[in-house]
């Protein structure tokens, strides 16, 4: 394709956020409708976008719009000879889009055409828009223009058809295509097993060789090879290869979990570093916290990080063992290899290869539970 330029006309609701979200920002497949136009359009060689639309909306856009992408914004009202000026001395081919489309392989009526650029200056220059086809325009196939939210909703399945047939070409295995939705903002690296029930979300990256469910939630996430998710839910973070996540762990944003490390059941960890070959199995919540290579949790840790007002980080060396039921109490530091005895409440630093107790010592009463008894048989 030797179009490098693309000329976008947005709605006219797209300035009308407050009474109702326009139709080129409501999502299809969790990825709003001109993030696809943009995503399918620079996966085409598109360089440059002109997008016209009413003033109001250039900042409404912005977000929804990839950062990489060259844009220039177009006032509505004088696009005919602000396009022209844009045009001007331009060599090839210009892509036009009206309105909302959908890149799912049908014809598109009309709604995407290109032509060559002084072409369309001169029905510029004539008409002050684009009010007639430019002389030798050619009918651009695989978009579907979108009217409506009906329309819309109707779509979907289509888009899911597409999405799940770039993933089949690339070497991907989807079990069930039924109970899989995949963001079109989604890459996954060949040779990874996709298990039913599963929600990749955003630009989430997941690596070769991956094992991704059953019933996984990934969201904005980067996940290295090798890796499986079981029946979790990850959010804007990252994971590295060889890494076990599941089943029913629950990884929130800003954490980085690094490689050959378990994250076991009913784990959470969030805004946390998670170094190397760290196990964390079972039962433990890891929030606010550095935490070095080859530590092992024990059942039911918590790192202790609020205080009602502020939130306070815990930092554990490489190789610390960190003994099950354990409160970490931040700020606090665990030192290199260092031992936490099960049941401990840390409130103090902890020496390099250190042992730390921190629990009241047992007392045992005889004859203590047999006289209770007695006692409630009474009454």
């Amino acid at each position: 394709m030797d179009q490098k330029i693309a000329i976008l006309f947005m709605p006219d609701d797209m300035a009308l956020t407050k009474e109702k979200t326009p139709l080129m920002l409501q999502p299809i497949l969790f990825c709003p409708v001109l993030t696809w136009m943009f995503a399918e359009l620079m996966g085409l060689g598109i360089e440059r976008f002109f997008v016209v639309s009413d003033v109001r909306a250039h900042d409404v856009m912005r977000p929804y719009i990839p950062a990489e992408a060259d844009v220039t914004y177009v006032d509505g009202a004088k696009h005919g000879s602000e396009l022209q000026k844009l045009l001007k001395g331009e060599k090839g081919r210009v892509v036009i889009v009206n309105g909302a489309v959908l890149p799912v392989g049908v014809f598109s009526g009309g709604a995407v055409y290109h032509a060559e650029a002084k072409e369309c200056c001169k029905v510029l220059k004539e008409h002050g828009a684009f009010a007639a086809f430019p002389k030798g325009a050619e009918i651009m196939k695989g978009f579907l223009p979108i009217g409506d939210e009906e329309e819309l909703r109707a779509a979907q399945p289509m888009c899911r058809q597409k999405i799940l047939e770039k993933h089949f070409g690339n070497g991907v295995n989807i079990m069930d295509a039924n109970t899989t939705y995949i963001d079109p903002r989604t890459e996954i690296g060949s040779g990874t097993l996709i298990l039913p029930g599963t929600i990749l979300k955003g630009r989430t990256i997941i690596g070769k060789n991956c094992t991704i469910g059953p019933n996984a939630v990934i969201n904005n996430c980067t996940i290295g090879d090798e890796t499986e998710v079981n029946a979790s839910q990850t959010n804007e973070s990252t994971i590295g290869s060889y890494t076990t996540v599941g089943p029913f762990a629950y990884v929130r944003p800003n954490s980085h979990i690094g490689d050959h490390v378990k994250v076991g059941d009913f784990v959470e960890i969030k805004n946390s570093v998670i170094g190397n070959g760290t196990k964390i199995s079972h039962l433990t919540y890891v929030g606010d916290s550095d935490c070095g290579e080859r530590i092992n949790f024990g059942c039911g840790t918590v790192t202790t990080n609020y205080d009602g007002f502020k939130k306070f980080r815990c930092t554990i060396e490489d190789d610390a063992f960190i003994g099950c039921n354990t409160n970490l109490i931040a700020p606090v530091k665990v030192g290199k290899g260092s031992y936490i005895a099960a049941g401990s409440t840390v409130t103090d630093e902890v020496p390099e290869d250190s042992l730390a107790v921190a629990r009241a010592k047992q007392v045992n009463k005889p004859g203590w539970a047999e006289k209770w008894r007695k006692l409630h048989e009474k009454k």
